[in-house]
């Protein structure tokens, strides 16, 4: 996502670092922008760990200052920055709209995520030896490009990409896997899985192992990317319209442009 930051001429004042601690894109957005403020917007921000005696850190203060979700002001920053959270949030929509009240006017919003078409040996697996869902629906880029315009967004671009990624062996693939907690379905079994299912998933998992010329697990991964703009608002045409204030205050200065 960081390569794509080329195509934006825009140098951003404000950055909104969406889910921080999750995207662990800080070192390329320093690098894109080093004269920017940048914020981490987390969930829930708690204390950051101390840094070690021997850090520069711990002489030169914080990283970046933290903001939660719902403490973040509106029209805060020239650039959101999500990188790889979306599909772990329950309401897509709802964050979309959360991204578009952050941004400036002509702000500009870069995210990426995981597409329905992630893991599908894993949804084969599991379908074939009837264990129910192997994780929670993901949303098409086309939805998510919707949501983009319905959110008030212009010019939303999204496109995508396939990435396998490999283990040595089965155990060390789903220890992975459990971390990116995508096994949150709503209908997954209700109950605990029992050691002898565990084996029988992990003998599955080999078994992909096998069909591969290096003998490594590999699993499949579609990587969703989308990059829209906050234009200026417009009020509606009605006998009577309401317009909040700053969204007055943007289209009286583009107004005002020669």
């Amino acid at each position: 996502m960081a390569e794509r930051l080329a195509i934006v001429k825009m140098q951003p004042a404000c950055v909104l670092d969406w889910w921080a601690g999750v995207g662990a894109g800080r070192g390329d957005l320093v690098r894109a922008y080093p004269r920017a403020r940048r914020v981490a917007v987390e969930l829930r921000p708690g204390p950051a760990p101390s840094p070690p005696w021997w850090s520069a850190r711990r002489w030169a203060g914080s990283e970046d200052p933290a903001l939660a979700e719902a403490d973040v002001p509106p029209g805060a920053a020239q650039l959101v920055w999500a990188n790889m959270m979306l599909h772990a949030v329950a309401d897509p929509g709802a964050t979309i709209q959360r991204w578009q009240q952050a941004l400036a006017v002509d702000g500009f919003l870069m995210f990426s995520t995981l597409g329905p078409g992630t893991l599908p040996e894993l949804r084969s697996l599991y379908a074939e030896a009837g264990w129910g869902p192997a994780m929670a629906p993901l949303v098409d880029m086309h939805d998510l490009g919707d949501m983009l315009v319905a959110a008030g967004f212009a010019d939303p671009v999204m496109d995508q990409e396939w990435v396998t990624l490999t283990w040595p062996d089965a155990a060390a693939a789903l220890a992975e896997l459990r971390g990116l907690g995508a096994n949150a379905a709503p209908d997954r079994s209700p109950g605990l899985r029992t050691p002898g299912w565990r084996e029988a998933l992990l003998e599955a998992l080999a078994t992909t192992a096998q069909q591969r010329v290096d003998g490594r697990i590999g699993l499949s991964f579609e990587i969703v990317y989308g990059h829209a703009f906050k234009p200026v608002p417009r009020a509606r045409l009605a006998p009577e319209a309401h317009v909040a204030l700053d969204d007055f205050r943007a289209m009286t200065r583009r107004a005002r442009r020669p």
